[in-house]
């Protein structure tokens, strides 16, 4: 009798290529059971843009995804247990403070124009679902407004085109890096 890691969605739907899931998984926990090694080297950055293709019959994408974001915080506990014991959990947190200085200048550029527009009429994230969510940021920022990282991680929004949408790849690398700071901070 073989074990799934992850239970599998009907022969006709689609979920992720489990050959694909497993191999991950055993490189991730190699990674973070042998930690320095250039070899396994796996960071949470890497943890968090891993994509798998689908696959009919294959593993449920929520059950994946969730064991994903709980790999990412676990990776991200063990950057932070490290530099606070080498550095001091002040340290850490001017660390954060440094990172957020960077993404903060993007936060003041005018709604609607605070990332690059899709080339012609290309389509992009929806600029004022972007913005919208860019104001909460703002906020977390400001005045230590409520923001979680999952909160983040899951938004999603509308499509758009041309100068009303943004391109996405650069949005979602702000994104990235607006999470790695709030699980710094969550956990810190």
């Amino acid at each position: 009798m073989t074990t799934s890691l992850f239970p599998k969605v009907g022969a006709l739907k689609l979920g992720y290529h489990p050959h694909q899931v497993e191999e991950f998984f055993d490189k991730a926990r190699a990674a973070y059971e042998q930690s320095g090694t250039p070899e396994t080297a796996l960071g949470p950055l890497e943890v968090r843009r891993t994509a798998f293709d689908l696959k009919h019959g294959g593993y449920q994408t929520a059950a994946v995804d969730s064991a994903l974001d709980r790999l990412e915080l676990a990776f991200v506990g063990r950057q932070r247990d490290a530099f606070v014991r080498q550095h001091g959990k002040d340290a850490w947190m001017q660390e954060l403070a440094s990172r957020a200085q960077t993404l903060y200048p993007r936060l003041r550029r005018p709604a609607g124009e605070r990332f690059a527009h899709p080339s012609g009429m290309g389509r992009g994230y929806r600029a004022s679902d972007v913005d919208e969510l860019l104001a909460r940021v703002t906020s977390f920022f400001d005045r230590g407004a409520p923001l979680t990282a999952d909160e983040v991680r899951s938004a999603t929004f509308k499509s758009g085109r041309g100068s009303r949408a943004y391109d996405e790849p650069t949005v979602d690398a702000f994104l990235a890096r607006m999470v790695d700071i709030l699980l710094g901070v969550d956990e810190g």
